[in-house]
């Protein structure tokens, strides 16, 4: 059991409840509920001003295989490495394709603005899809496409979005704005996410595919977490359309702003509600964030085999 003070209450959290601790700032933890963590198997990640993980403690026994690690390498540079980027960078548009699709649904004056930047993006989608050869051939060219789709997506989803709350393209540290401000916050948890899903599957961090290697760059994580940026992108947006954020949410800072209590306590109960729900994969019925980790699996399962 583990005993968590909020509002200056202490609430009891049984551990069966309990998949990640994450540790904000100007927050306390105790050697016992370090150690508590660690029997059972959950990892403690702490997060600074903008989400943006910068330490975690593991449970020091987890499990993999060098051939993992070795394949990763192998596959890298590969054209097998291509057409995992290429795979990747499908679902990521797609998703995002997928997220206007919804949002146009209800927004019958703004059909024309959506529908462009659908067609804009399946383009580019479509000429990604279309390369050959070697990663490091292509890779700036995959970067820059994905990246101008990026971008046409955002510009639309500021333009749909209350005007109070509209934004000016993305911004990372500092967010230069209140929207930027939750995604980046949510971006860093899904970031601490995905990295424990790939170290469990025995996939190494630090060594990507289509982010190139650089000292302490955990690319591979970079990699692997764009298809999930979609599920912060939605969870995000609604908050805004649903008038949950207020202006109490957020502190201005030197160049931009970033989420305070009040804020994160809005996003995080949404996102772990969120990712906790259940929906069919692969003929089953999984939680999101237990996709996230199979399909992790998946991908080492796959390297092996290369």
């Amino acid at each position: 059991m583990f005993l968590v003070m909020v509002d200056e209450k202490k609430v009891e959290v049984p551990v069966i409840k309990v998949d990640n601790i994450w540790i904000s700032t100007s927050a306390l933890v105790s050697t016992d509920a370090i150690q508590c963590a660690m029997k059972h198997n959950i990892d403690i990640v702490f997060l600074d001003q903008f989400g943006d993980p910068y330490a975690r403690i593991w449970h020091p026994n987890l499990g993999s295989t060098p051939l993992i690690r070795r394949k990763q390498l192998e596959t890298a540079t590969s054209p097998k490495g291509l057409s995992l980027v290429k795979e990747w960078t499908d679902k990521k548009l797609k998703n995002q394709i997928a997220l206007l699709k919804k949002l146009k649904k209800t927004r019958q004056d703004q059909q024309e603005l959506i529908d462009s930047a659908i067609k804009q993006i399946n383009n580019y989608n479509q000429q990604i899809c279309n390369l050959e050869g070697d990663l490091d051939l292509n890779r700036q060219r995959i970067l820059g496409l994905e990246g101008i789709s990026s971008r046409i997506y955002f510009e639309t989803l500021s333009e749909i979005i209350p005007n109070k709350w509209k934004f000016q393209g993305r911004s990372r540290r500092p967010a230069k704005d209140p929207f930027n401000c939750y995604l980046n916050y949510g971006y860093g948890v899904l970031y601490g996410m995905v990295e424990k899903a790939c170290i469990l599957a025995g996939l190494d961090p630090y060594v990507g595919f289509l982010h190139t290697d650089d000292y302490n760059k955990q690319s591979f994580v970079f990699d692997f977490i764009e298809q999930y940026r979609c599920h912060i992108d939605e969870i995000v947006f609604f908050l805004f359309t649903r008038k949950m954020v207020s202006d109490n949410s957020f502190d201005q800072i030197d160049g931009g702003c970033v989420l305070n209590d009040a804020g994160k306590k809005i996003l995080i109960p949404n996102l772990n509600d969120y990712f906790d729900k259940q929906v069919l994969h692969q003929g089953k019925k999984m939680k999101l964030r237990n996709i996230l980790q199979s399909e992790c699996y998946a991908i080492a399962n796959r390297l092996v085999k290369m």
